[in-house]
């Protein structure tokens, strides 16, 4: 092949030359735009380079000292979540007011936007209204189920020793061995229902003394909580109106390990069983060495511990209940035409989405939650996230609620459900909804729950029991 390009030789004082004129022609060039005028432009000089120096650092400055004026301003004020909007109902984002933690004696209304306007997440009634306001003489009728009979064996085989559950399984003479086929008869809906619903031997455990159960034979409206294993302080209900005091019952299930811990903290239950507001009533022989399981029975089976109760309302352990409570039972039931109000759960809306979040969160085995999952996939239990127009899922912390035939046999079907697979009740909660198809449900959002308690966390983890 031919080369085109062409060599030209440079010996070694030609190319110094060449160099050396280089060299002189960028110094003239530098010399021509160079700075004049003597020191003041030495003065200028500097400055610039000294703006090209620090310009990051005084561009923070100025920024620094904007974000901690506009966090001086919300410290204390409000802070936008997106709330859900209940059905039929459109509302604009929800602005809740920032509580303030571990303060007992907090009252401050939580608010949100509706429409441009702030208005309180829970309407009461005014004090003046609150304080001549009655239970009403009728409780809502329902026509789906008129009598609930629990199913109870007081023999049991001749079993007269206690026992909890065993590692094999869940059942044990408190809640009796329900069957595959019971736990799909009891979804039919009739007039009369029988179930299983705790309580099923009379040697199953939860004994409570003959003057404790006389008392909350008389008590027509029940606030109640409990604390097993010592896990949780227990805090006095505030912002309740002088007939609610005479009207309604205050209740705390503890058991022994609570009483040790509690008074080592200071508090000591009086000659009276009373800790102030609260009524104590200590419970003897738990059926479950899972204390989880153990707190279901007061939250559940309400209707069994307080016969002749018309209302209840239950309340975690770790919240502050901070509101009246006619007031609640107005606002969140009769008002609404409504047998059961519970709040929703706030990050998610699917059980199946839960499911994974309670396996990720190590708050139940992957292999019990897939037990469940599976067998209400069996049962044909859709991927939805509403029912009824509602959301499905509840964090059920707060649980308001008429006791009448149909509100019973939902919470005993609840109990079943948490007994057979997981404690986690929010899986088991929309399955019933929908079995039952429960229409008069008041899902009420997030900042209502926070309106009605101050959340104070779990203090610390409960004791669990020893077979």
């Amino acid at each position: 092949m031919y080369n085109n390009s062409v060599s030209i030789n440079i010996s070694d004082d030609e190319s110094d030359d060449i160099n050396g004129k280089k060299r002189a022609r960028v110094r003239r060039k530098r010399k021509k735009f160079g700075f004049r005028g003597g020191k003041n432009n030495d003065f200028l000089r500097r400055m610039i380079k000294n703006l090209l120096r620090w310009w990051l650092f005084l561009l923070i400055i100025p920024a620094i000292g904007l974000l901690l004026f506009e966090a001086s301003r919300m410290i204390g004020t409000t802070k936008p979540i997106h709330d859900s909007k209940t059905a039929g109902e459109k509302t604009d984002p929800v602005v809740v007011v920032v509580e303030a933690k571990h303060n007992l004696d907090n009252l401050t209304p939580v608010t949100r936007k509706i429409n441009g306007t702030r208005r309180p997440c829970l309407e009461l009634l005014p004090p003046e209204a609150l304080e001549h306001l009655d239970i009403p003489v009728h409780g809502h009728a329902s026509s789906q189920v008129k009598k609930v009979i629990y199913k109870s064996d007081p023999d049991a085989g001749n079993t007269t020793v206690f026992q909890r559950n065993t590692d094999a399984t869940r059942y044990n003479l408190f809640t009796g061995n329900q069957t595959l086929y019971e736990r799909e008869q009891s979804f039919k809906v009739s007039e009369t229902a029988e179930v299983h619903c705790g309580f099923y031997n009379e040697n199953g455990g939860y004994r409570i003394s003959d003057e404790d159960k006389a008392y909350m034979q008389t008590c027509k409206v029940v606030v109640s909580t409990c604390t097993f294993g010592g896990g949780d302080d227990i805090y006095q209900p505030i912002g309740m109106s002088e007939p609610s005091l005479k009207k309604v019952c205050y209740v705390a299930f503890w058991d022994e390990i609570t009483v040790a811990t509690q008074e080592a903290g200071g508090k000591k239950i009086g000659e009276d069983n009373m800790i102030e507001k609260w009524r104590i009533v200590v419970v003897k022989d738990l059926p479950f060495t899972d204390q989880r399981l153990n707190g279901k029975i007061p939250k559940m089976l309400t209707h069994r511990l307080f016969p002749q109760a018309r209302y209840s309302i239950w309340v975690d352990s770790k919240s502050q209940f901070r509101r009246d409570p006619l007031g609640v039972l107005e606002a969140l039931l009769w008002r609404r035409t409504s047998m059961l109000a519970i709040s929703e759960h706030g990050a998610r809306s699917s059980v199946y989405d839960e499911g994974k979040a309670v396996v990720k969160k190590n708050k139940a085995t992957p292999e019990e939650v897939e037990i469940q999952l599976e067998q209400y996939r069996r049962d044909g239990f859709p991927d939805e996230k509403r029912f009824n127009g509602k959301k499905a899922l509840s964090e059920a912390s707060v649980i308001v609620r008429e006791l009448t035939p149909l509100t019973n046999l939902f919470m005993c079907l609840w109990f079943n459900e948490v007994v057979r697979f997981t404690s986690r009740d929010q899986l088991s909660f929309p399955y019933v909804v929908r079995k039952l198809n429960m229409k008069n449900i008041n899902m009420f959002p997030v900042c209502v729950r926070k309106d009605l308690v101050n959340s104070m966390g779990h203090k610390q983890k409960a004791k669990p029991l020893i077979n």
